[in-house]
């Protein structure tokens, strides 16, 4: 089972060096990808409210995703680069397209594109994109980034995109990017029917955020049976469960790994923010202790 690492946005300054450090040393360990959040503007506390500005607000350090990965593309030579996840419907569709297929050619067919709709609306706002229509607009946009990354010259005509008779050079090294969904969150465990559907029908893999319950389980299920539905395999459907490691003992580690193991999880991703560790020495040092208590469990 593929172990990958969260990449602690928000833990972290902008000491290039550190970042380096840190992206070489989870590649020499063997995990097989680093998972970069992504968010484009924090919302002042003073005036918005979410949960998630716990995390994410204007006083968190947050690197551009896309950016930081074409800089790991440069210091690295085998890592998957994933976005977890990318805002899809607040940008630009051929501009992410455009952006995606360079990274994956600078990385040798290394990238991950994974996607979601987000939680701030200040974000879409200051992007000018519409918050409320964000799930119909990411179907059309993945349609949209497919063609582009396949076609020499794609002609497409929907709800939100034209595109007459141009195309992306270059093209990227995978044809198409592999587009993973990610689902759900710490304060909304079951993620709307609407989402799990696009999950079955579009996804090329999915890296939920939900329980690793019965009501896991029953998440799992209608996702695959909206695979089934769509005329697909649900077998051919990676899932990448989340581990934090923050606050728990190896063997509560091992347990969760098995958790979602009995959900059908293909990959498992270890996250080491959350702890009060200094960057990075002591989150390597966390992920390597990780990686020694679930070898077993994993292998």
């Amino acid at each position: 089972m593929p172990i990958g690492a969260i990449f602690p946005q928000t833990e972290l300054g902008a000491d290039p060096a550190a970042i380096r450090t840190f992206v070489q040393a989870v590649e020499a360990m063997g995990f097989r990808n680093i998972f970069v959040a992504d968010h484009v503007l924090g919302a002042d506390t003073q005036f918005h409210r979410h949960p998630s500005l716990a995390s994410y607000s204007h006083r968190s350090v947050v690197h551009e995703s896309l950016t930081l990965l074409g800089y790991m593309a440069a210091i690295t030579t085998r890592i998957t680069l994933a976005t977890g996840i990318l805002i899809l419907p607040q940008r630009q569709t051929a501009l992410v397209a455009k952006q995606a297929a360079e990274i994956d050619v600078l990385s040798g067919g290394r990238l991950r594109l994974g996607i979601g709709v987000g939680w701030n609306e200040v974000e879409y706002e200051a992007l000018g994109q519409d918050f409320h229509q964000r799930g119909s607009r990411s179907a059309e946009q993945i349609a949209v980034m497919r063609a582009l990354w396949t076609q020499e010259v794609v002609d497409f005509q929907g709800k939100w995109h034209r595109i007459t008779h141009a195309g992306l050079n270059p093209l990227p090294v995978q044809r198409p990017i592999p587009i993973w969904f990610g689902v759900g969150s710490s304060q909304n465990p079951m993620p709307p029917e609407s989402v799990l559907r696009r999950v079955g029908c579009l996804a090329d893999g999915w890296s939920p955020n939900i329980p690793t319950n019965a009501d896991g389980k029953a998440i799992v299920a209608r996702v695959h049976q909206y695979a089934r539905d769509a005329g697909r395999d649900p077998a051919q459907l990676p899932l990448e469960g989340r581990v934090r490691l923050a606050g728990k003992r190896p063997e509560e580690w091992v347990a969760n790994v098995q958790a979602w193991q009995s959900l059908g999880a293909t990959h498992i991703i270890a996250e080491a923010r959350g702890g009060g560790l200094a960057f990075p020495h002591q989150h390597l040092e966390a992920l390597e202790h990780f990686q020694k208590a679930v070898a077993s469990v994993c292998a």
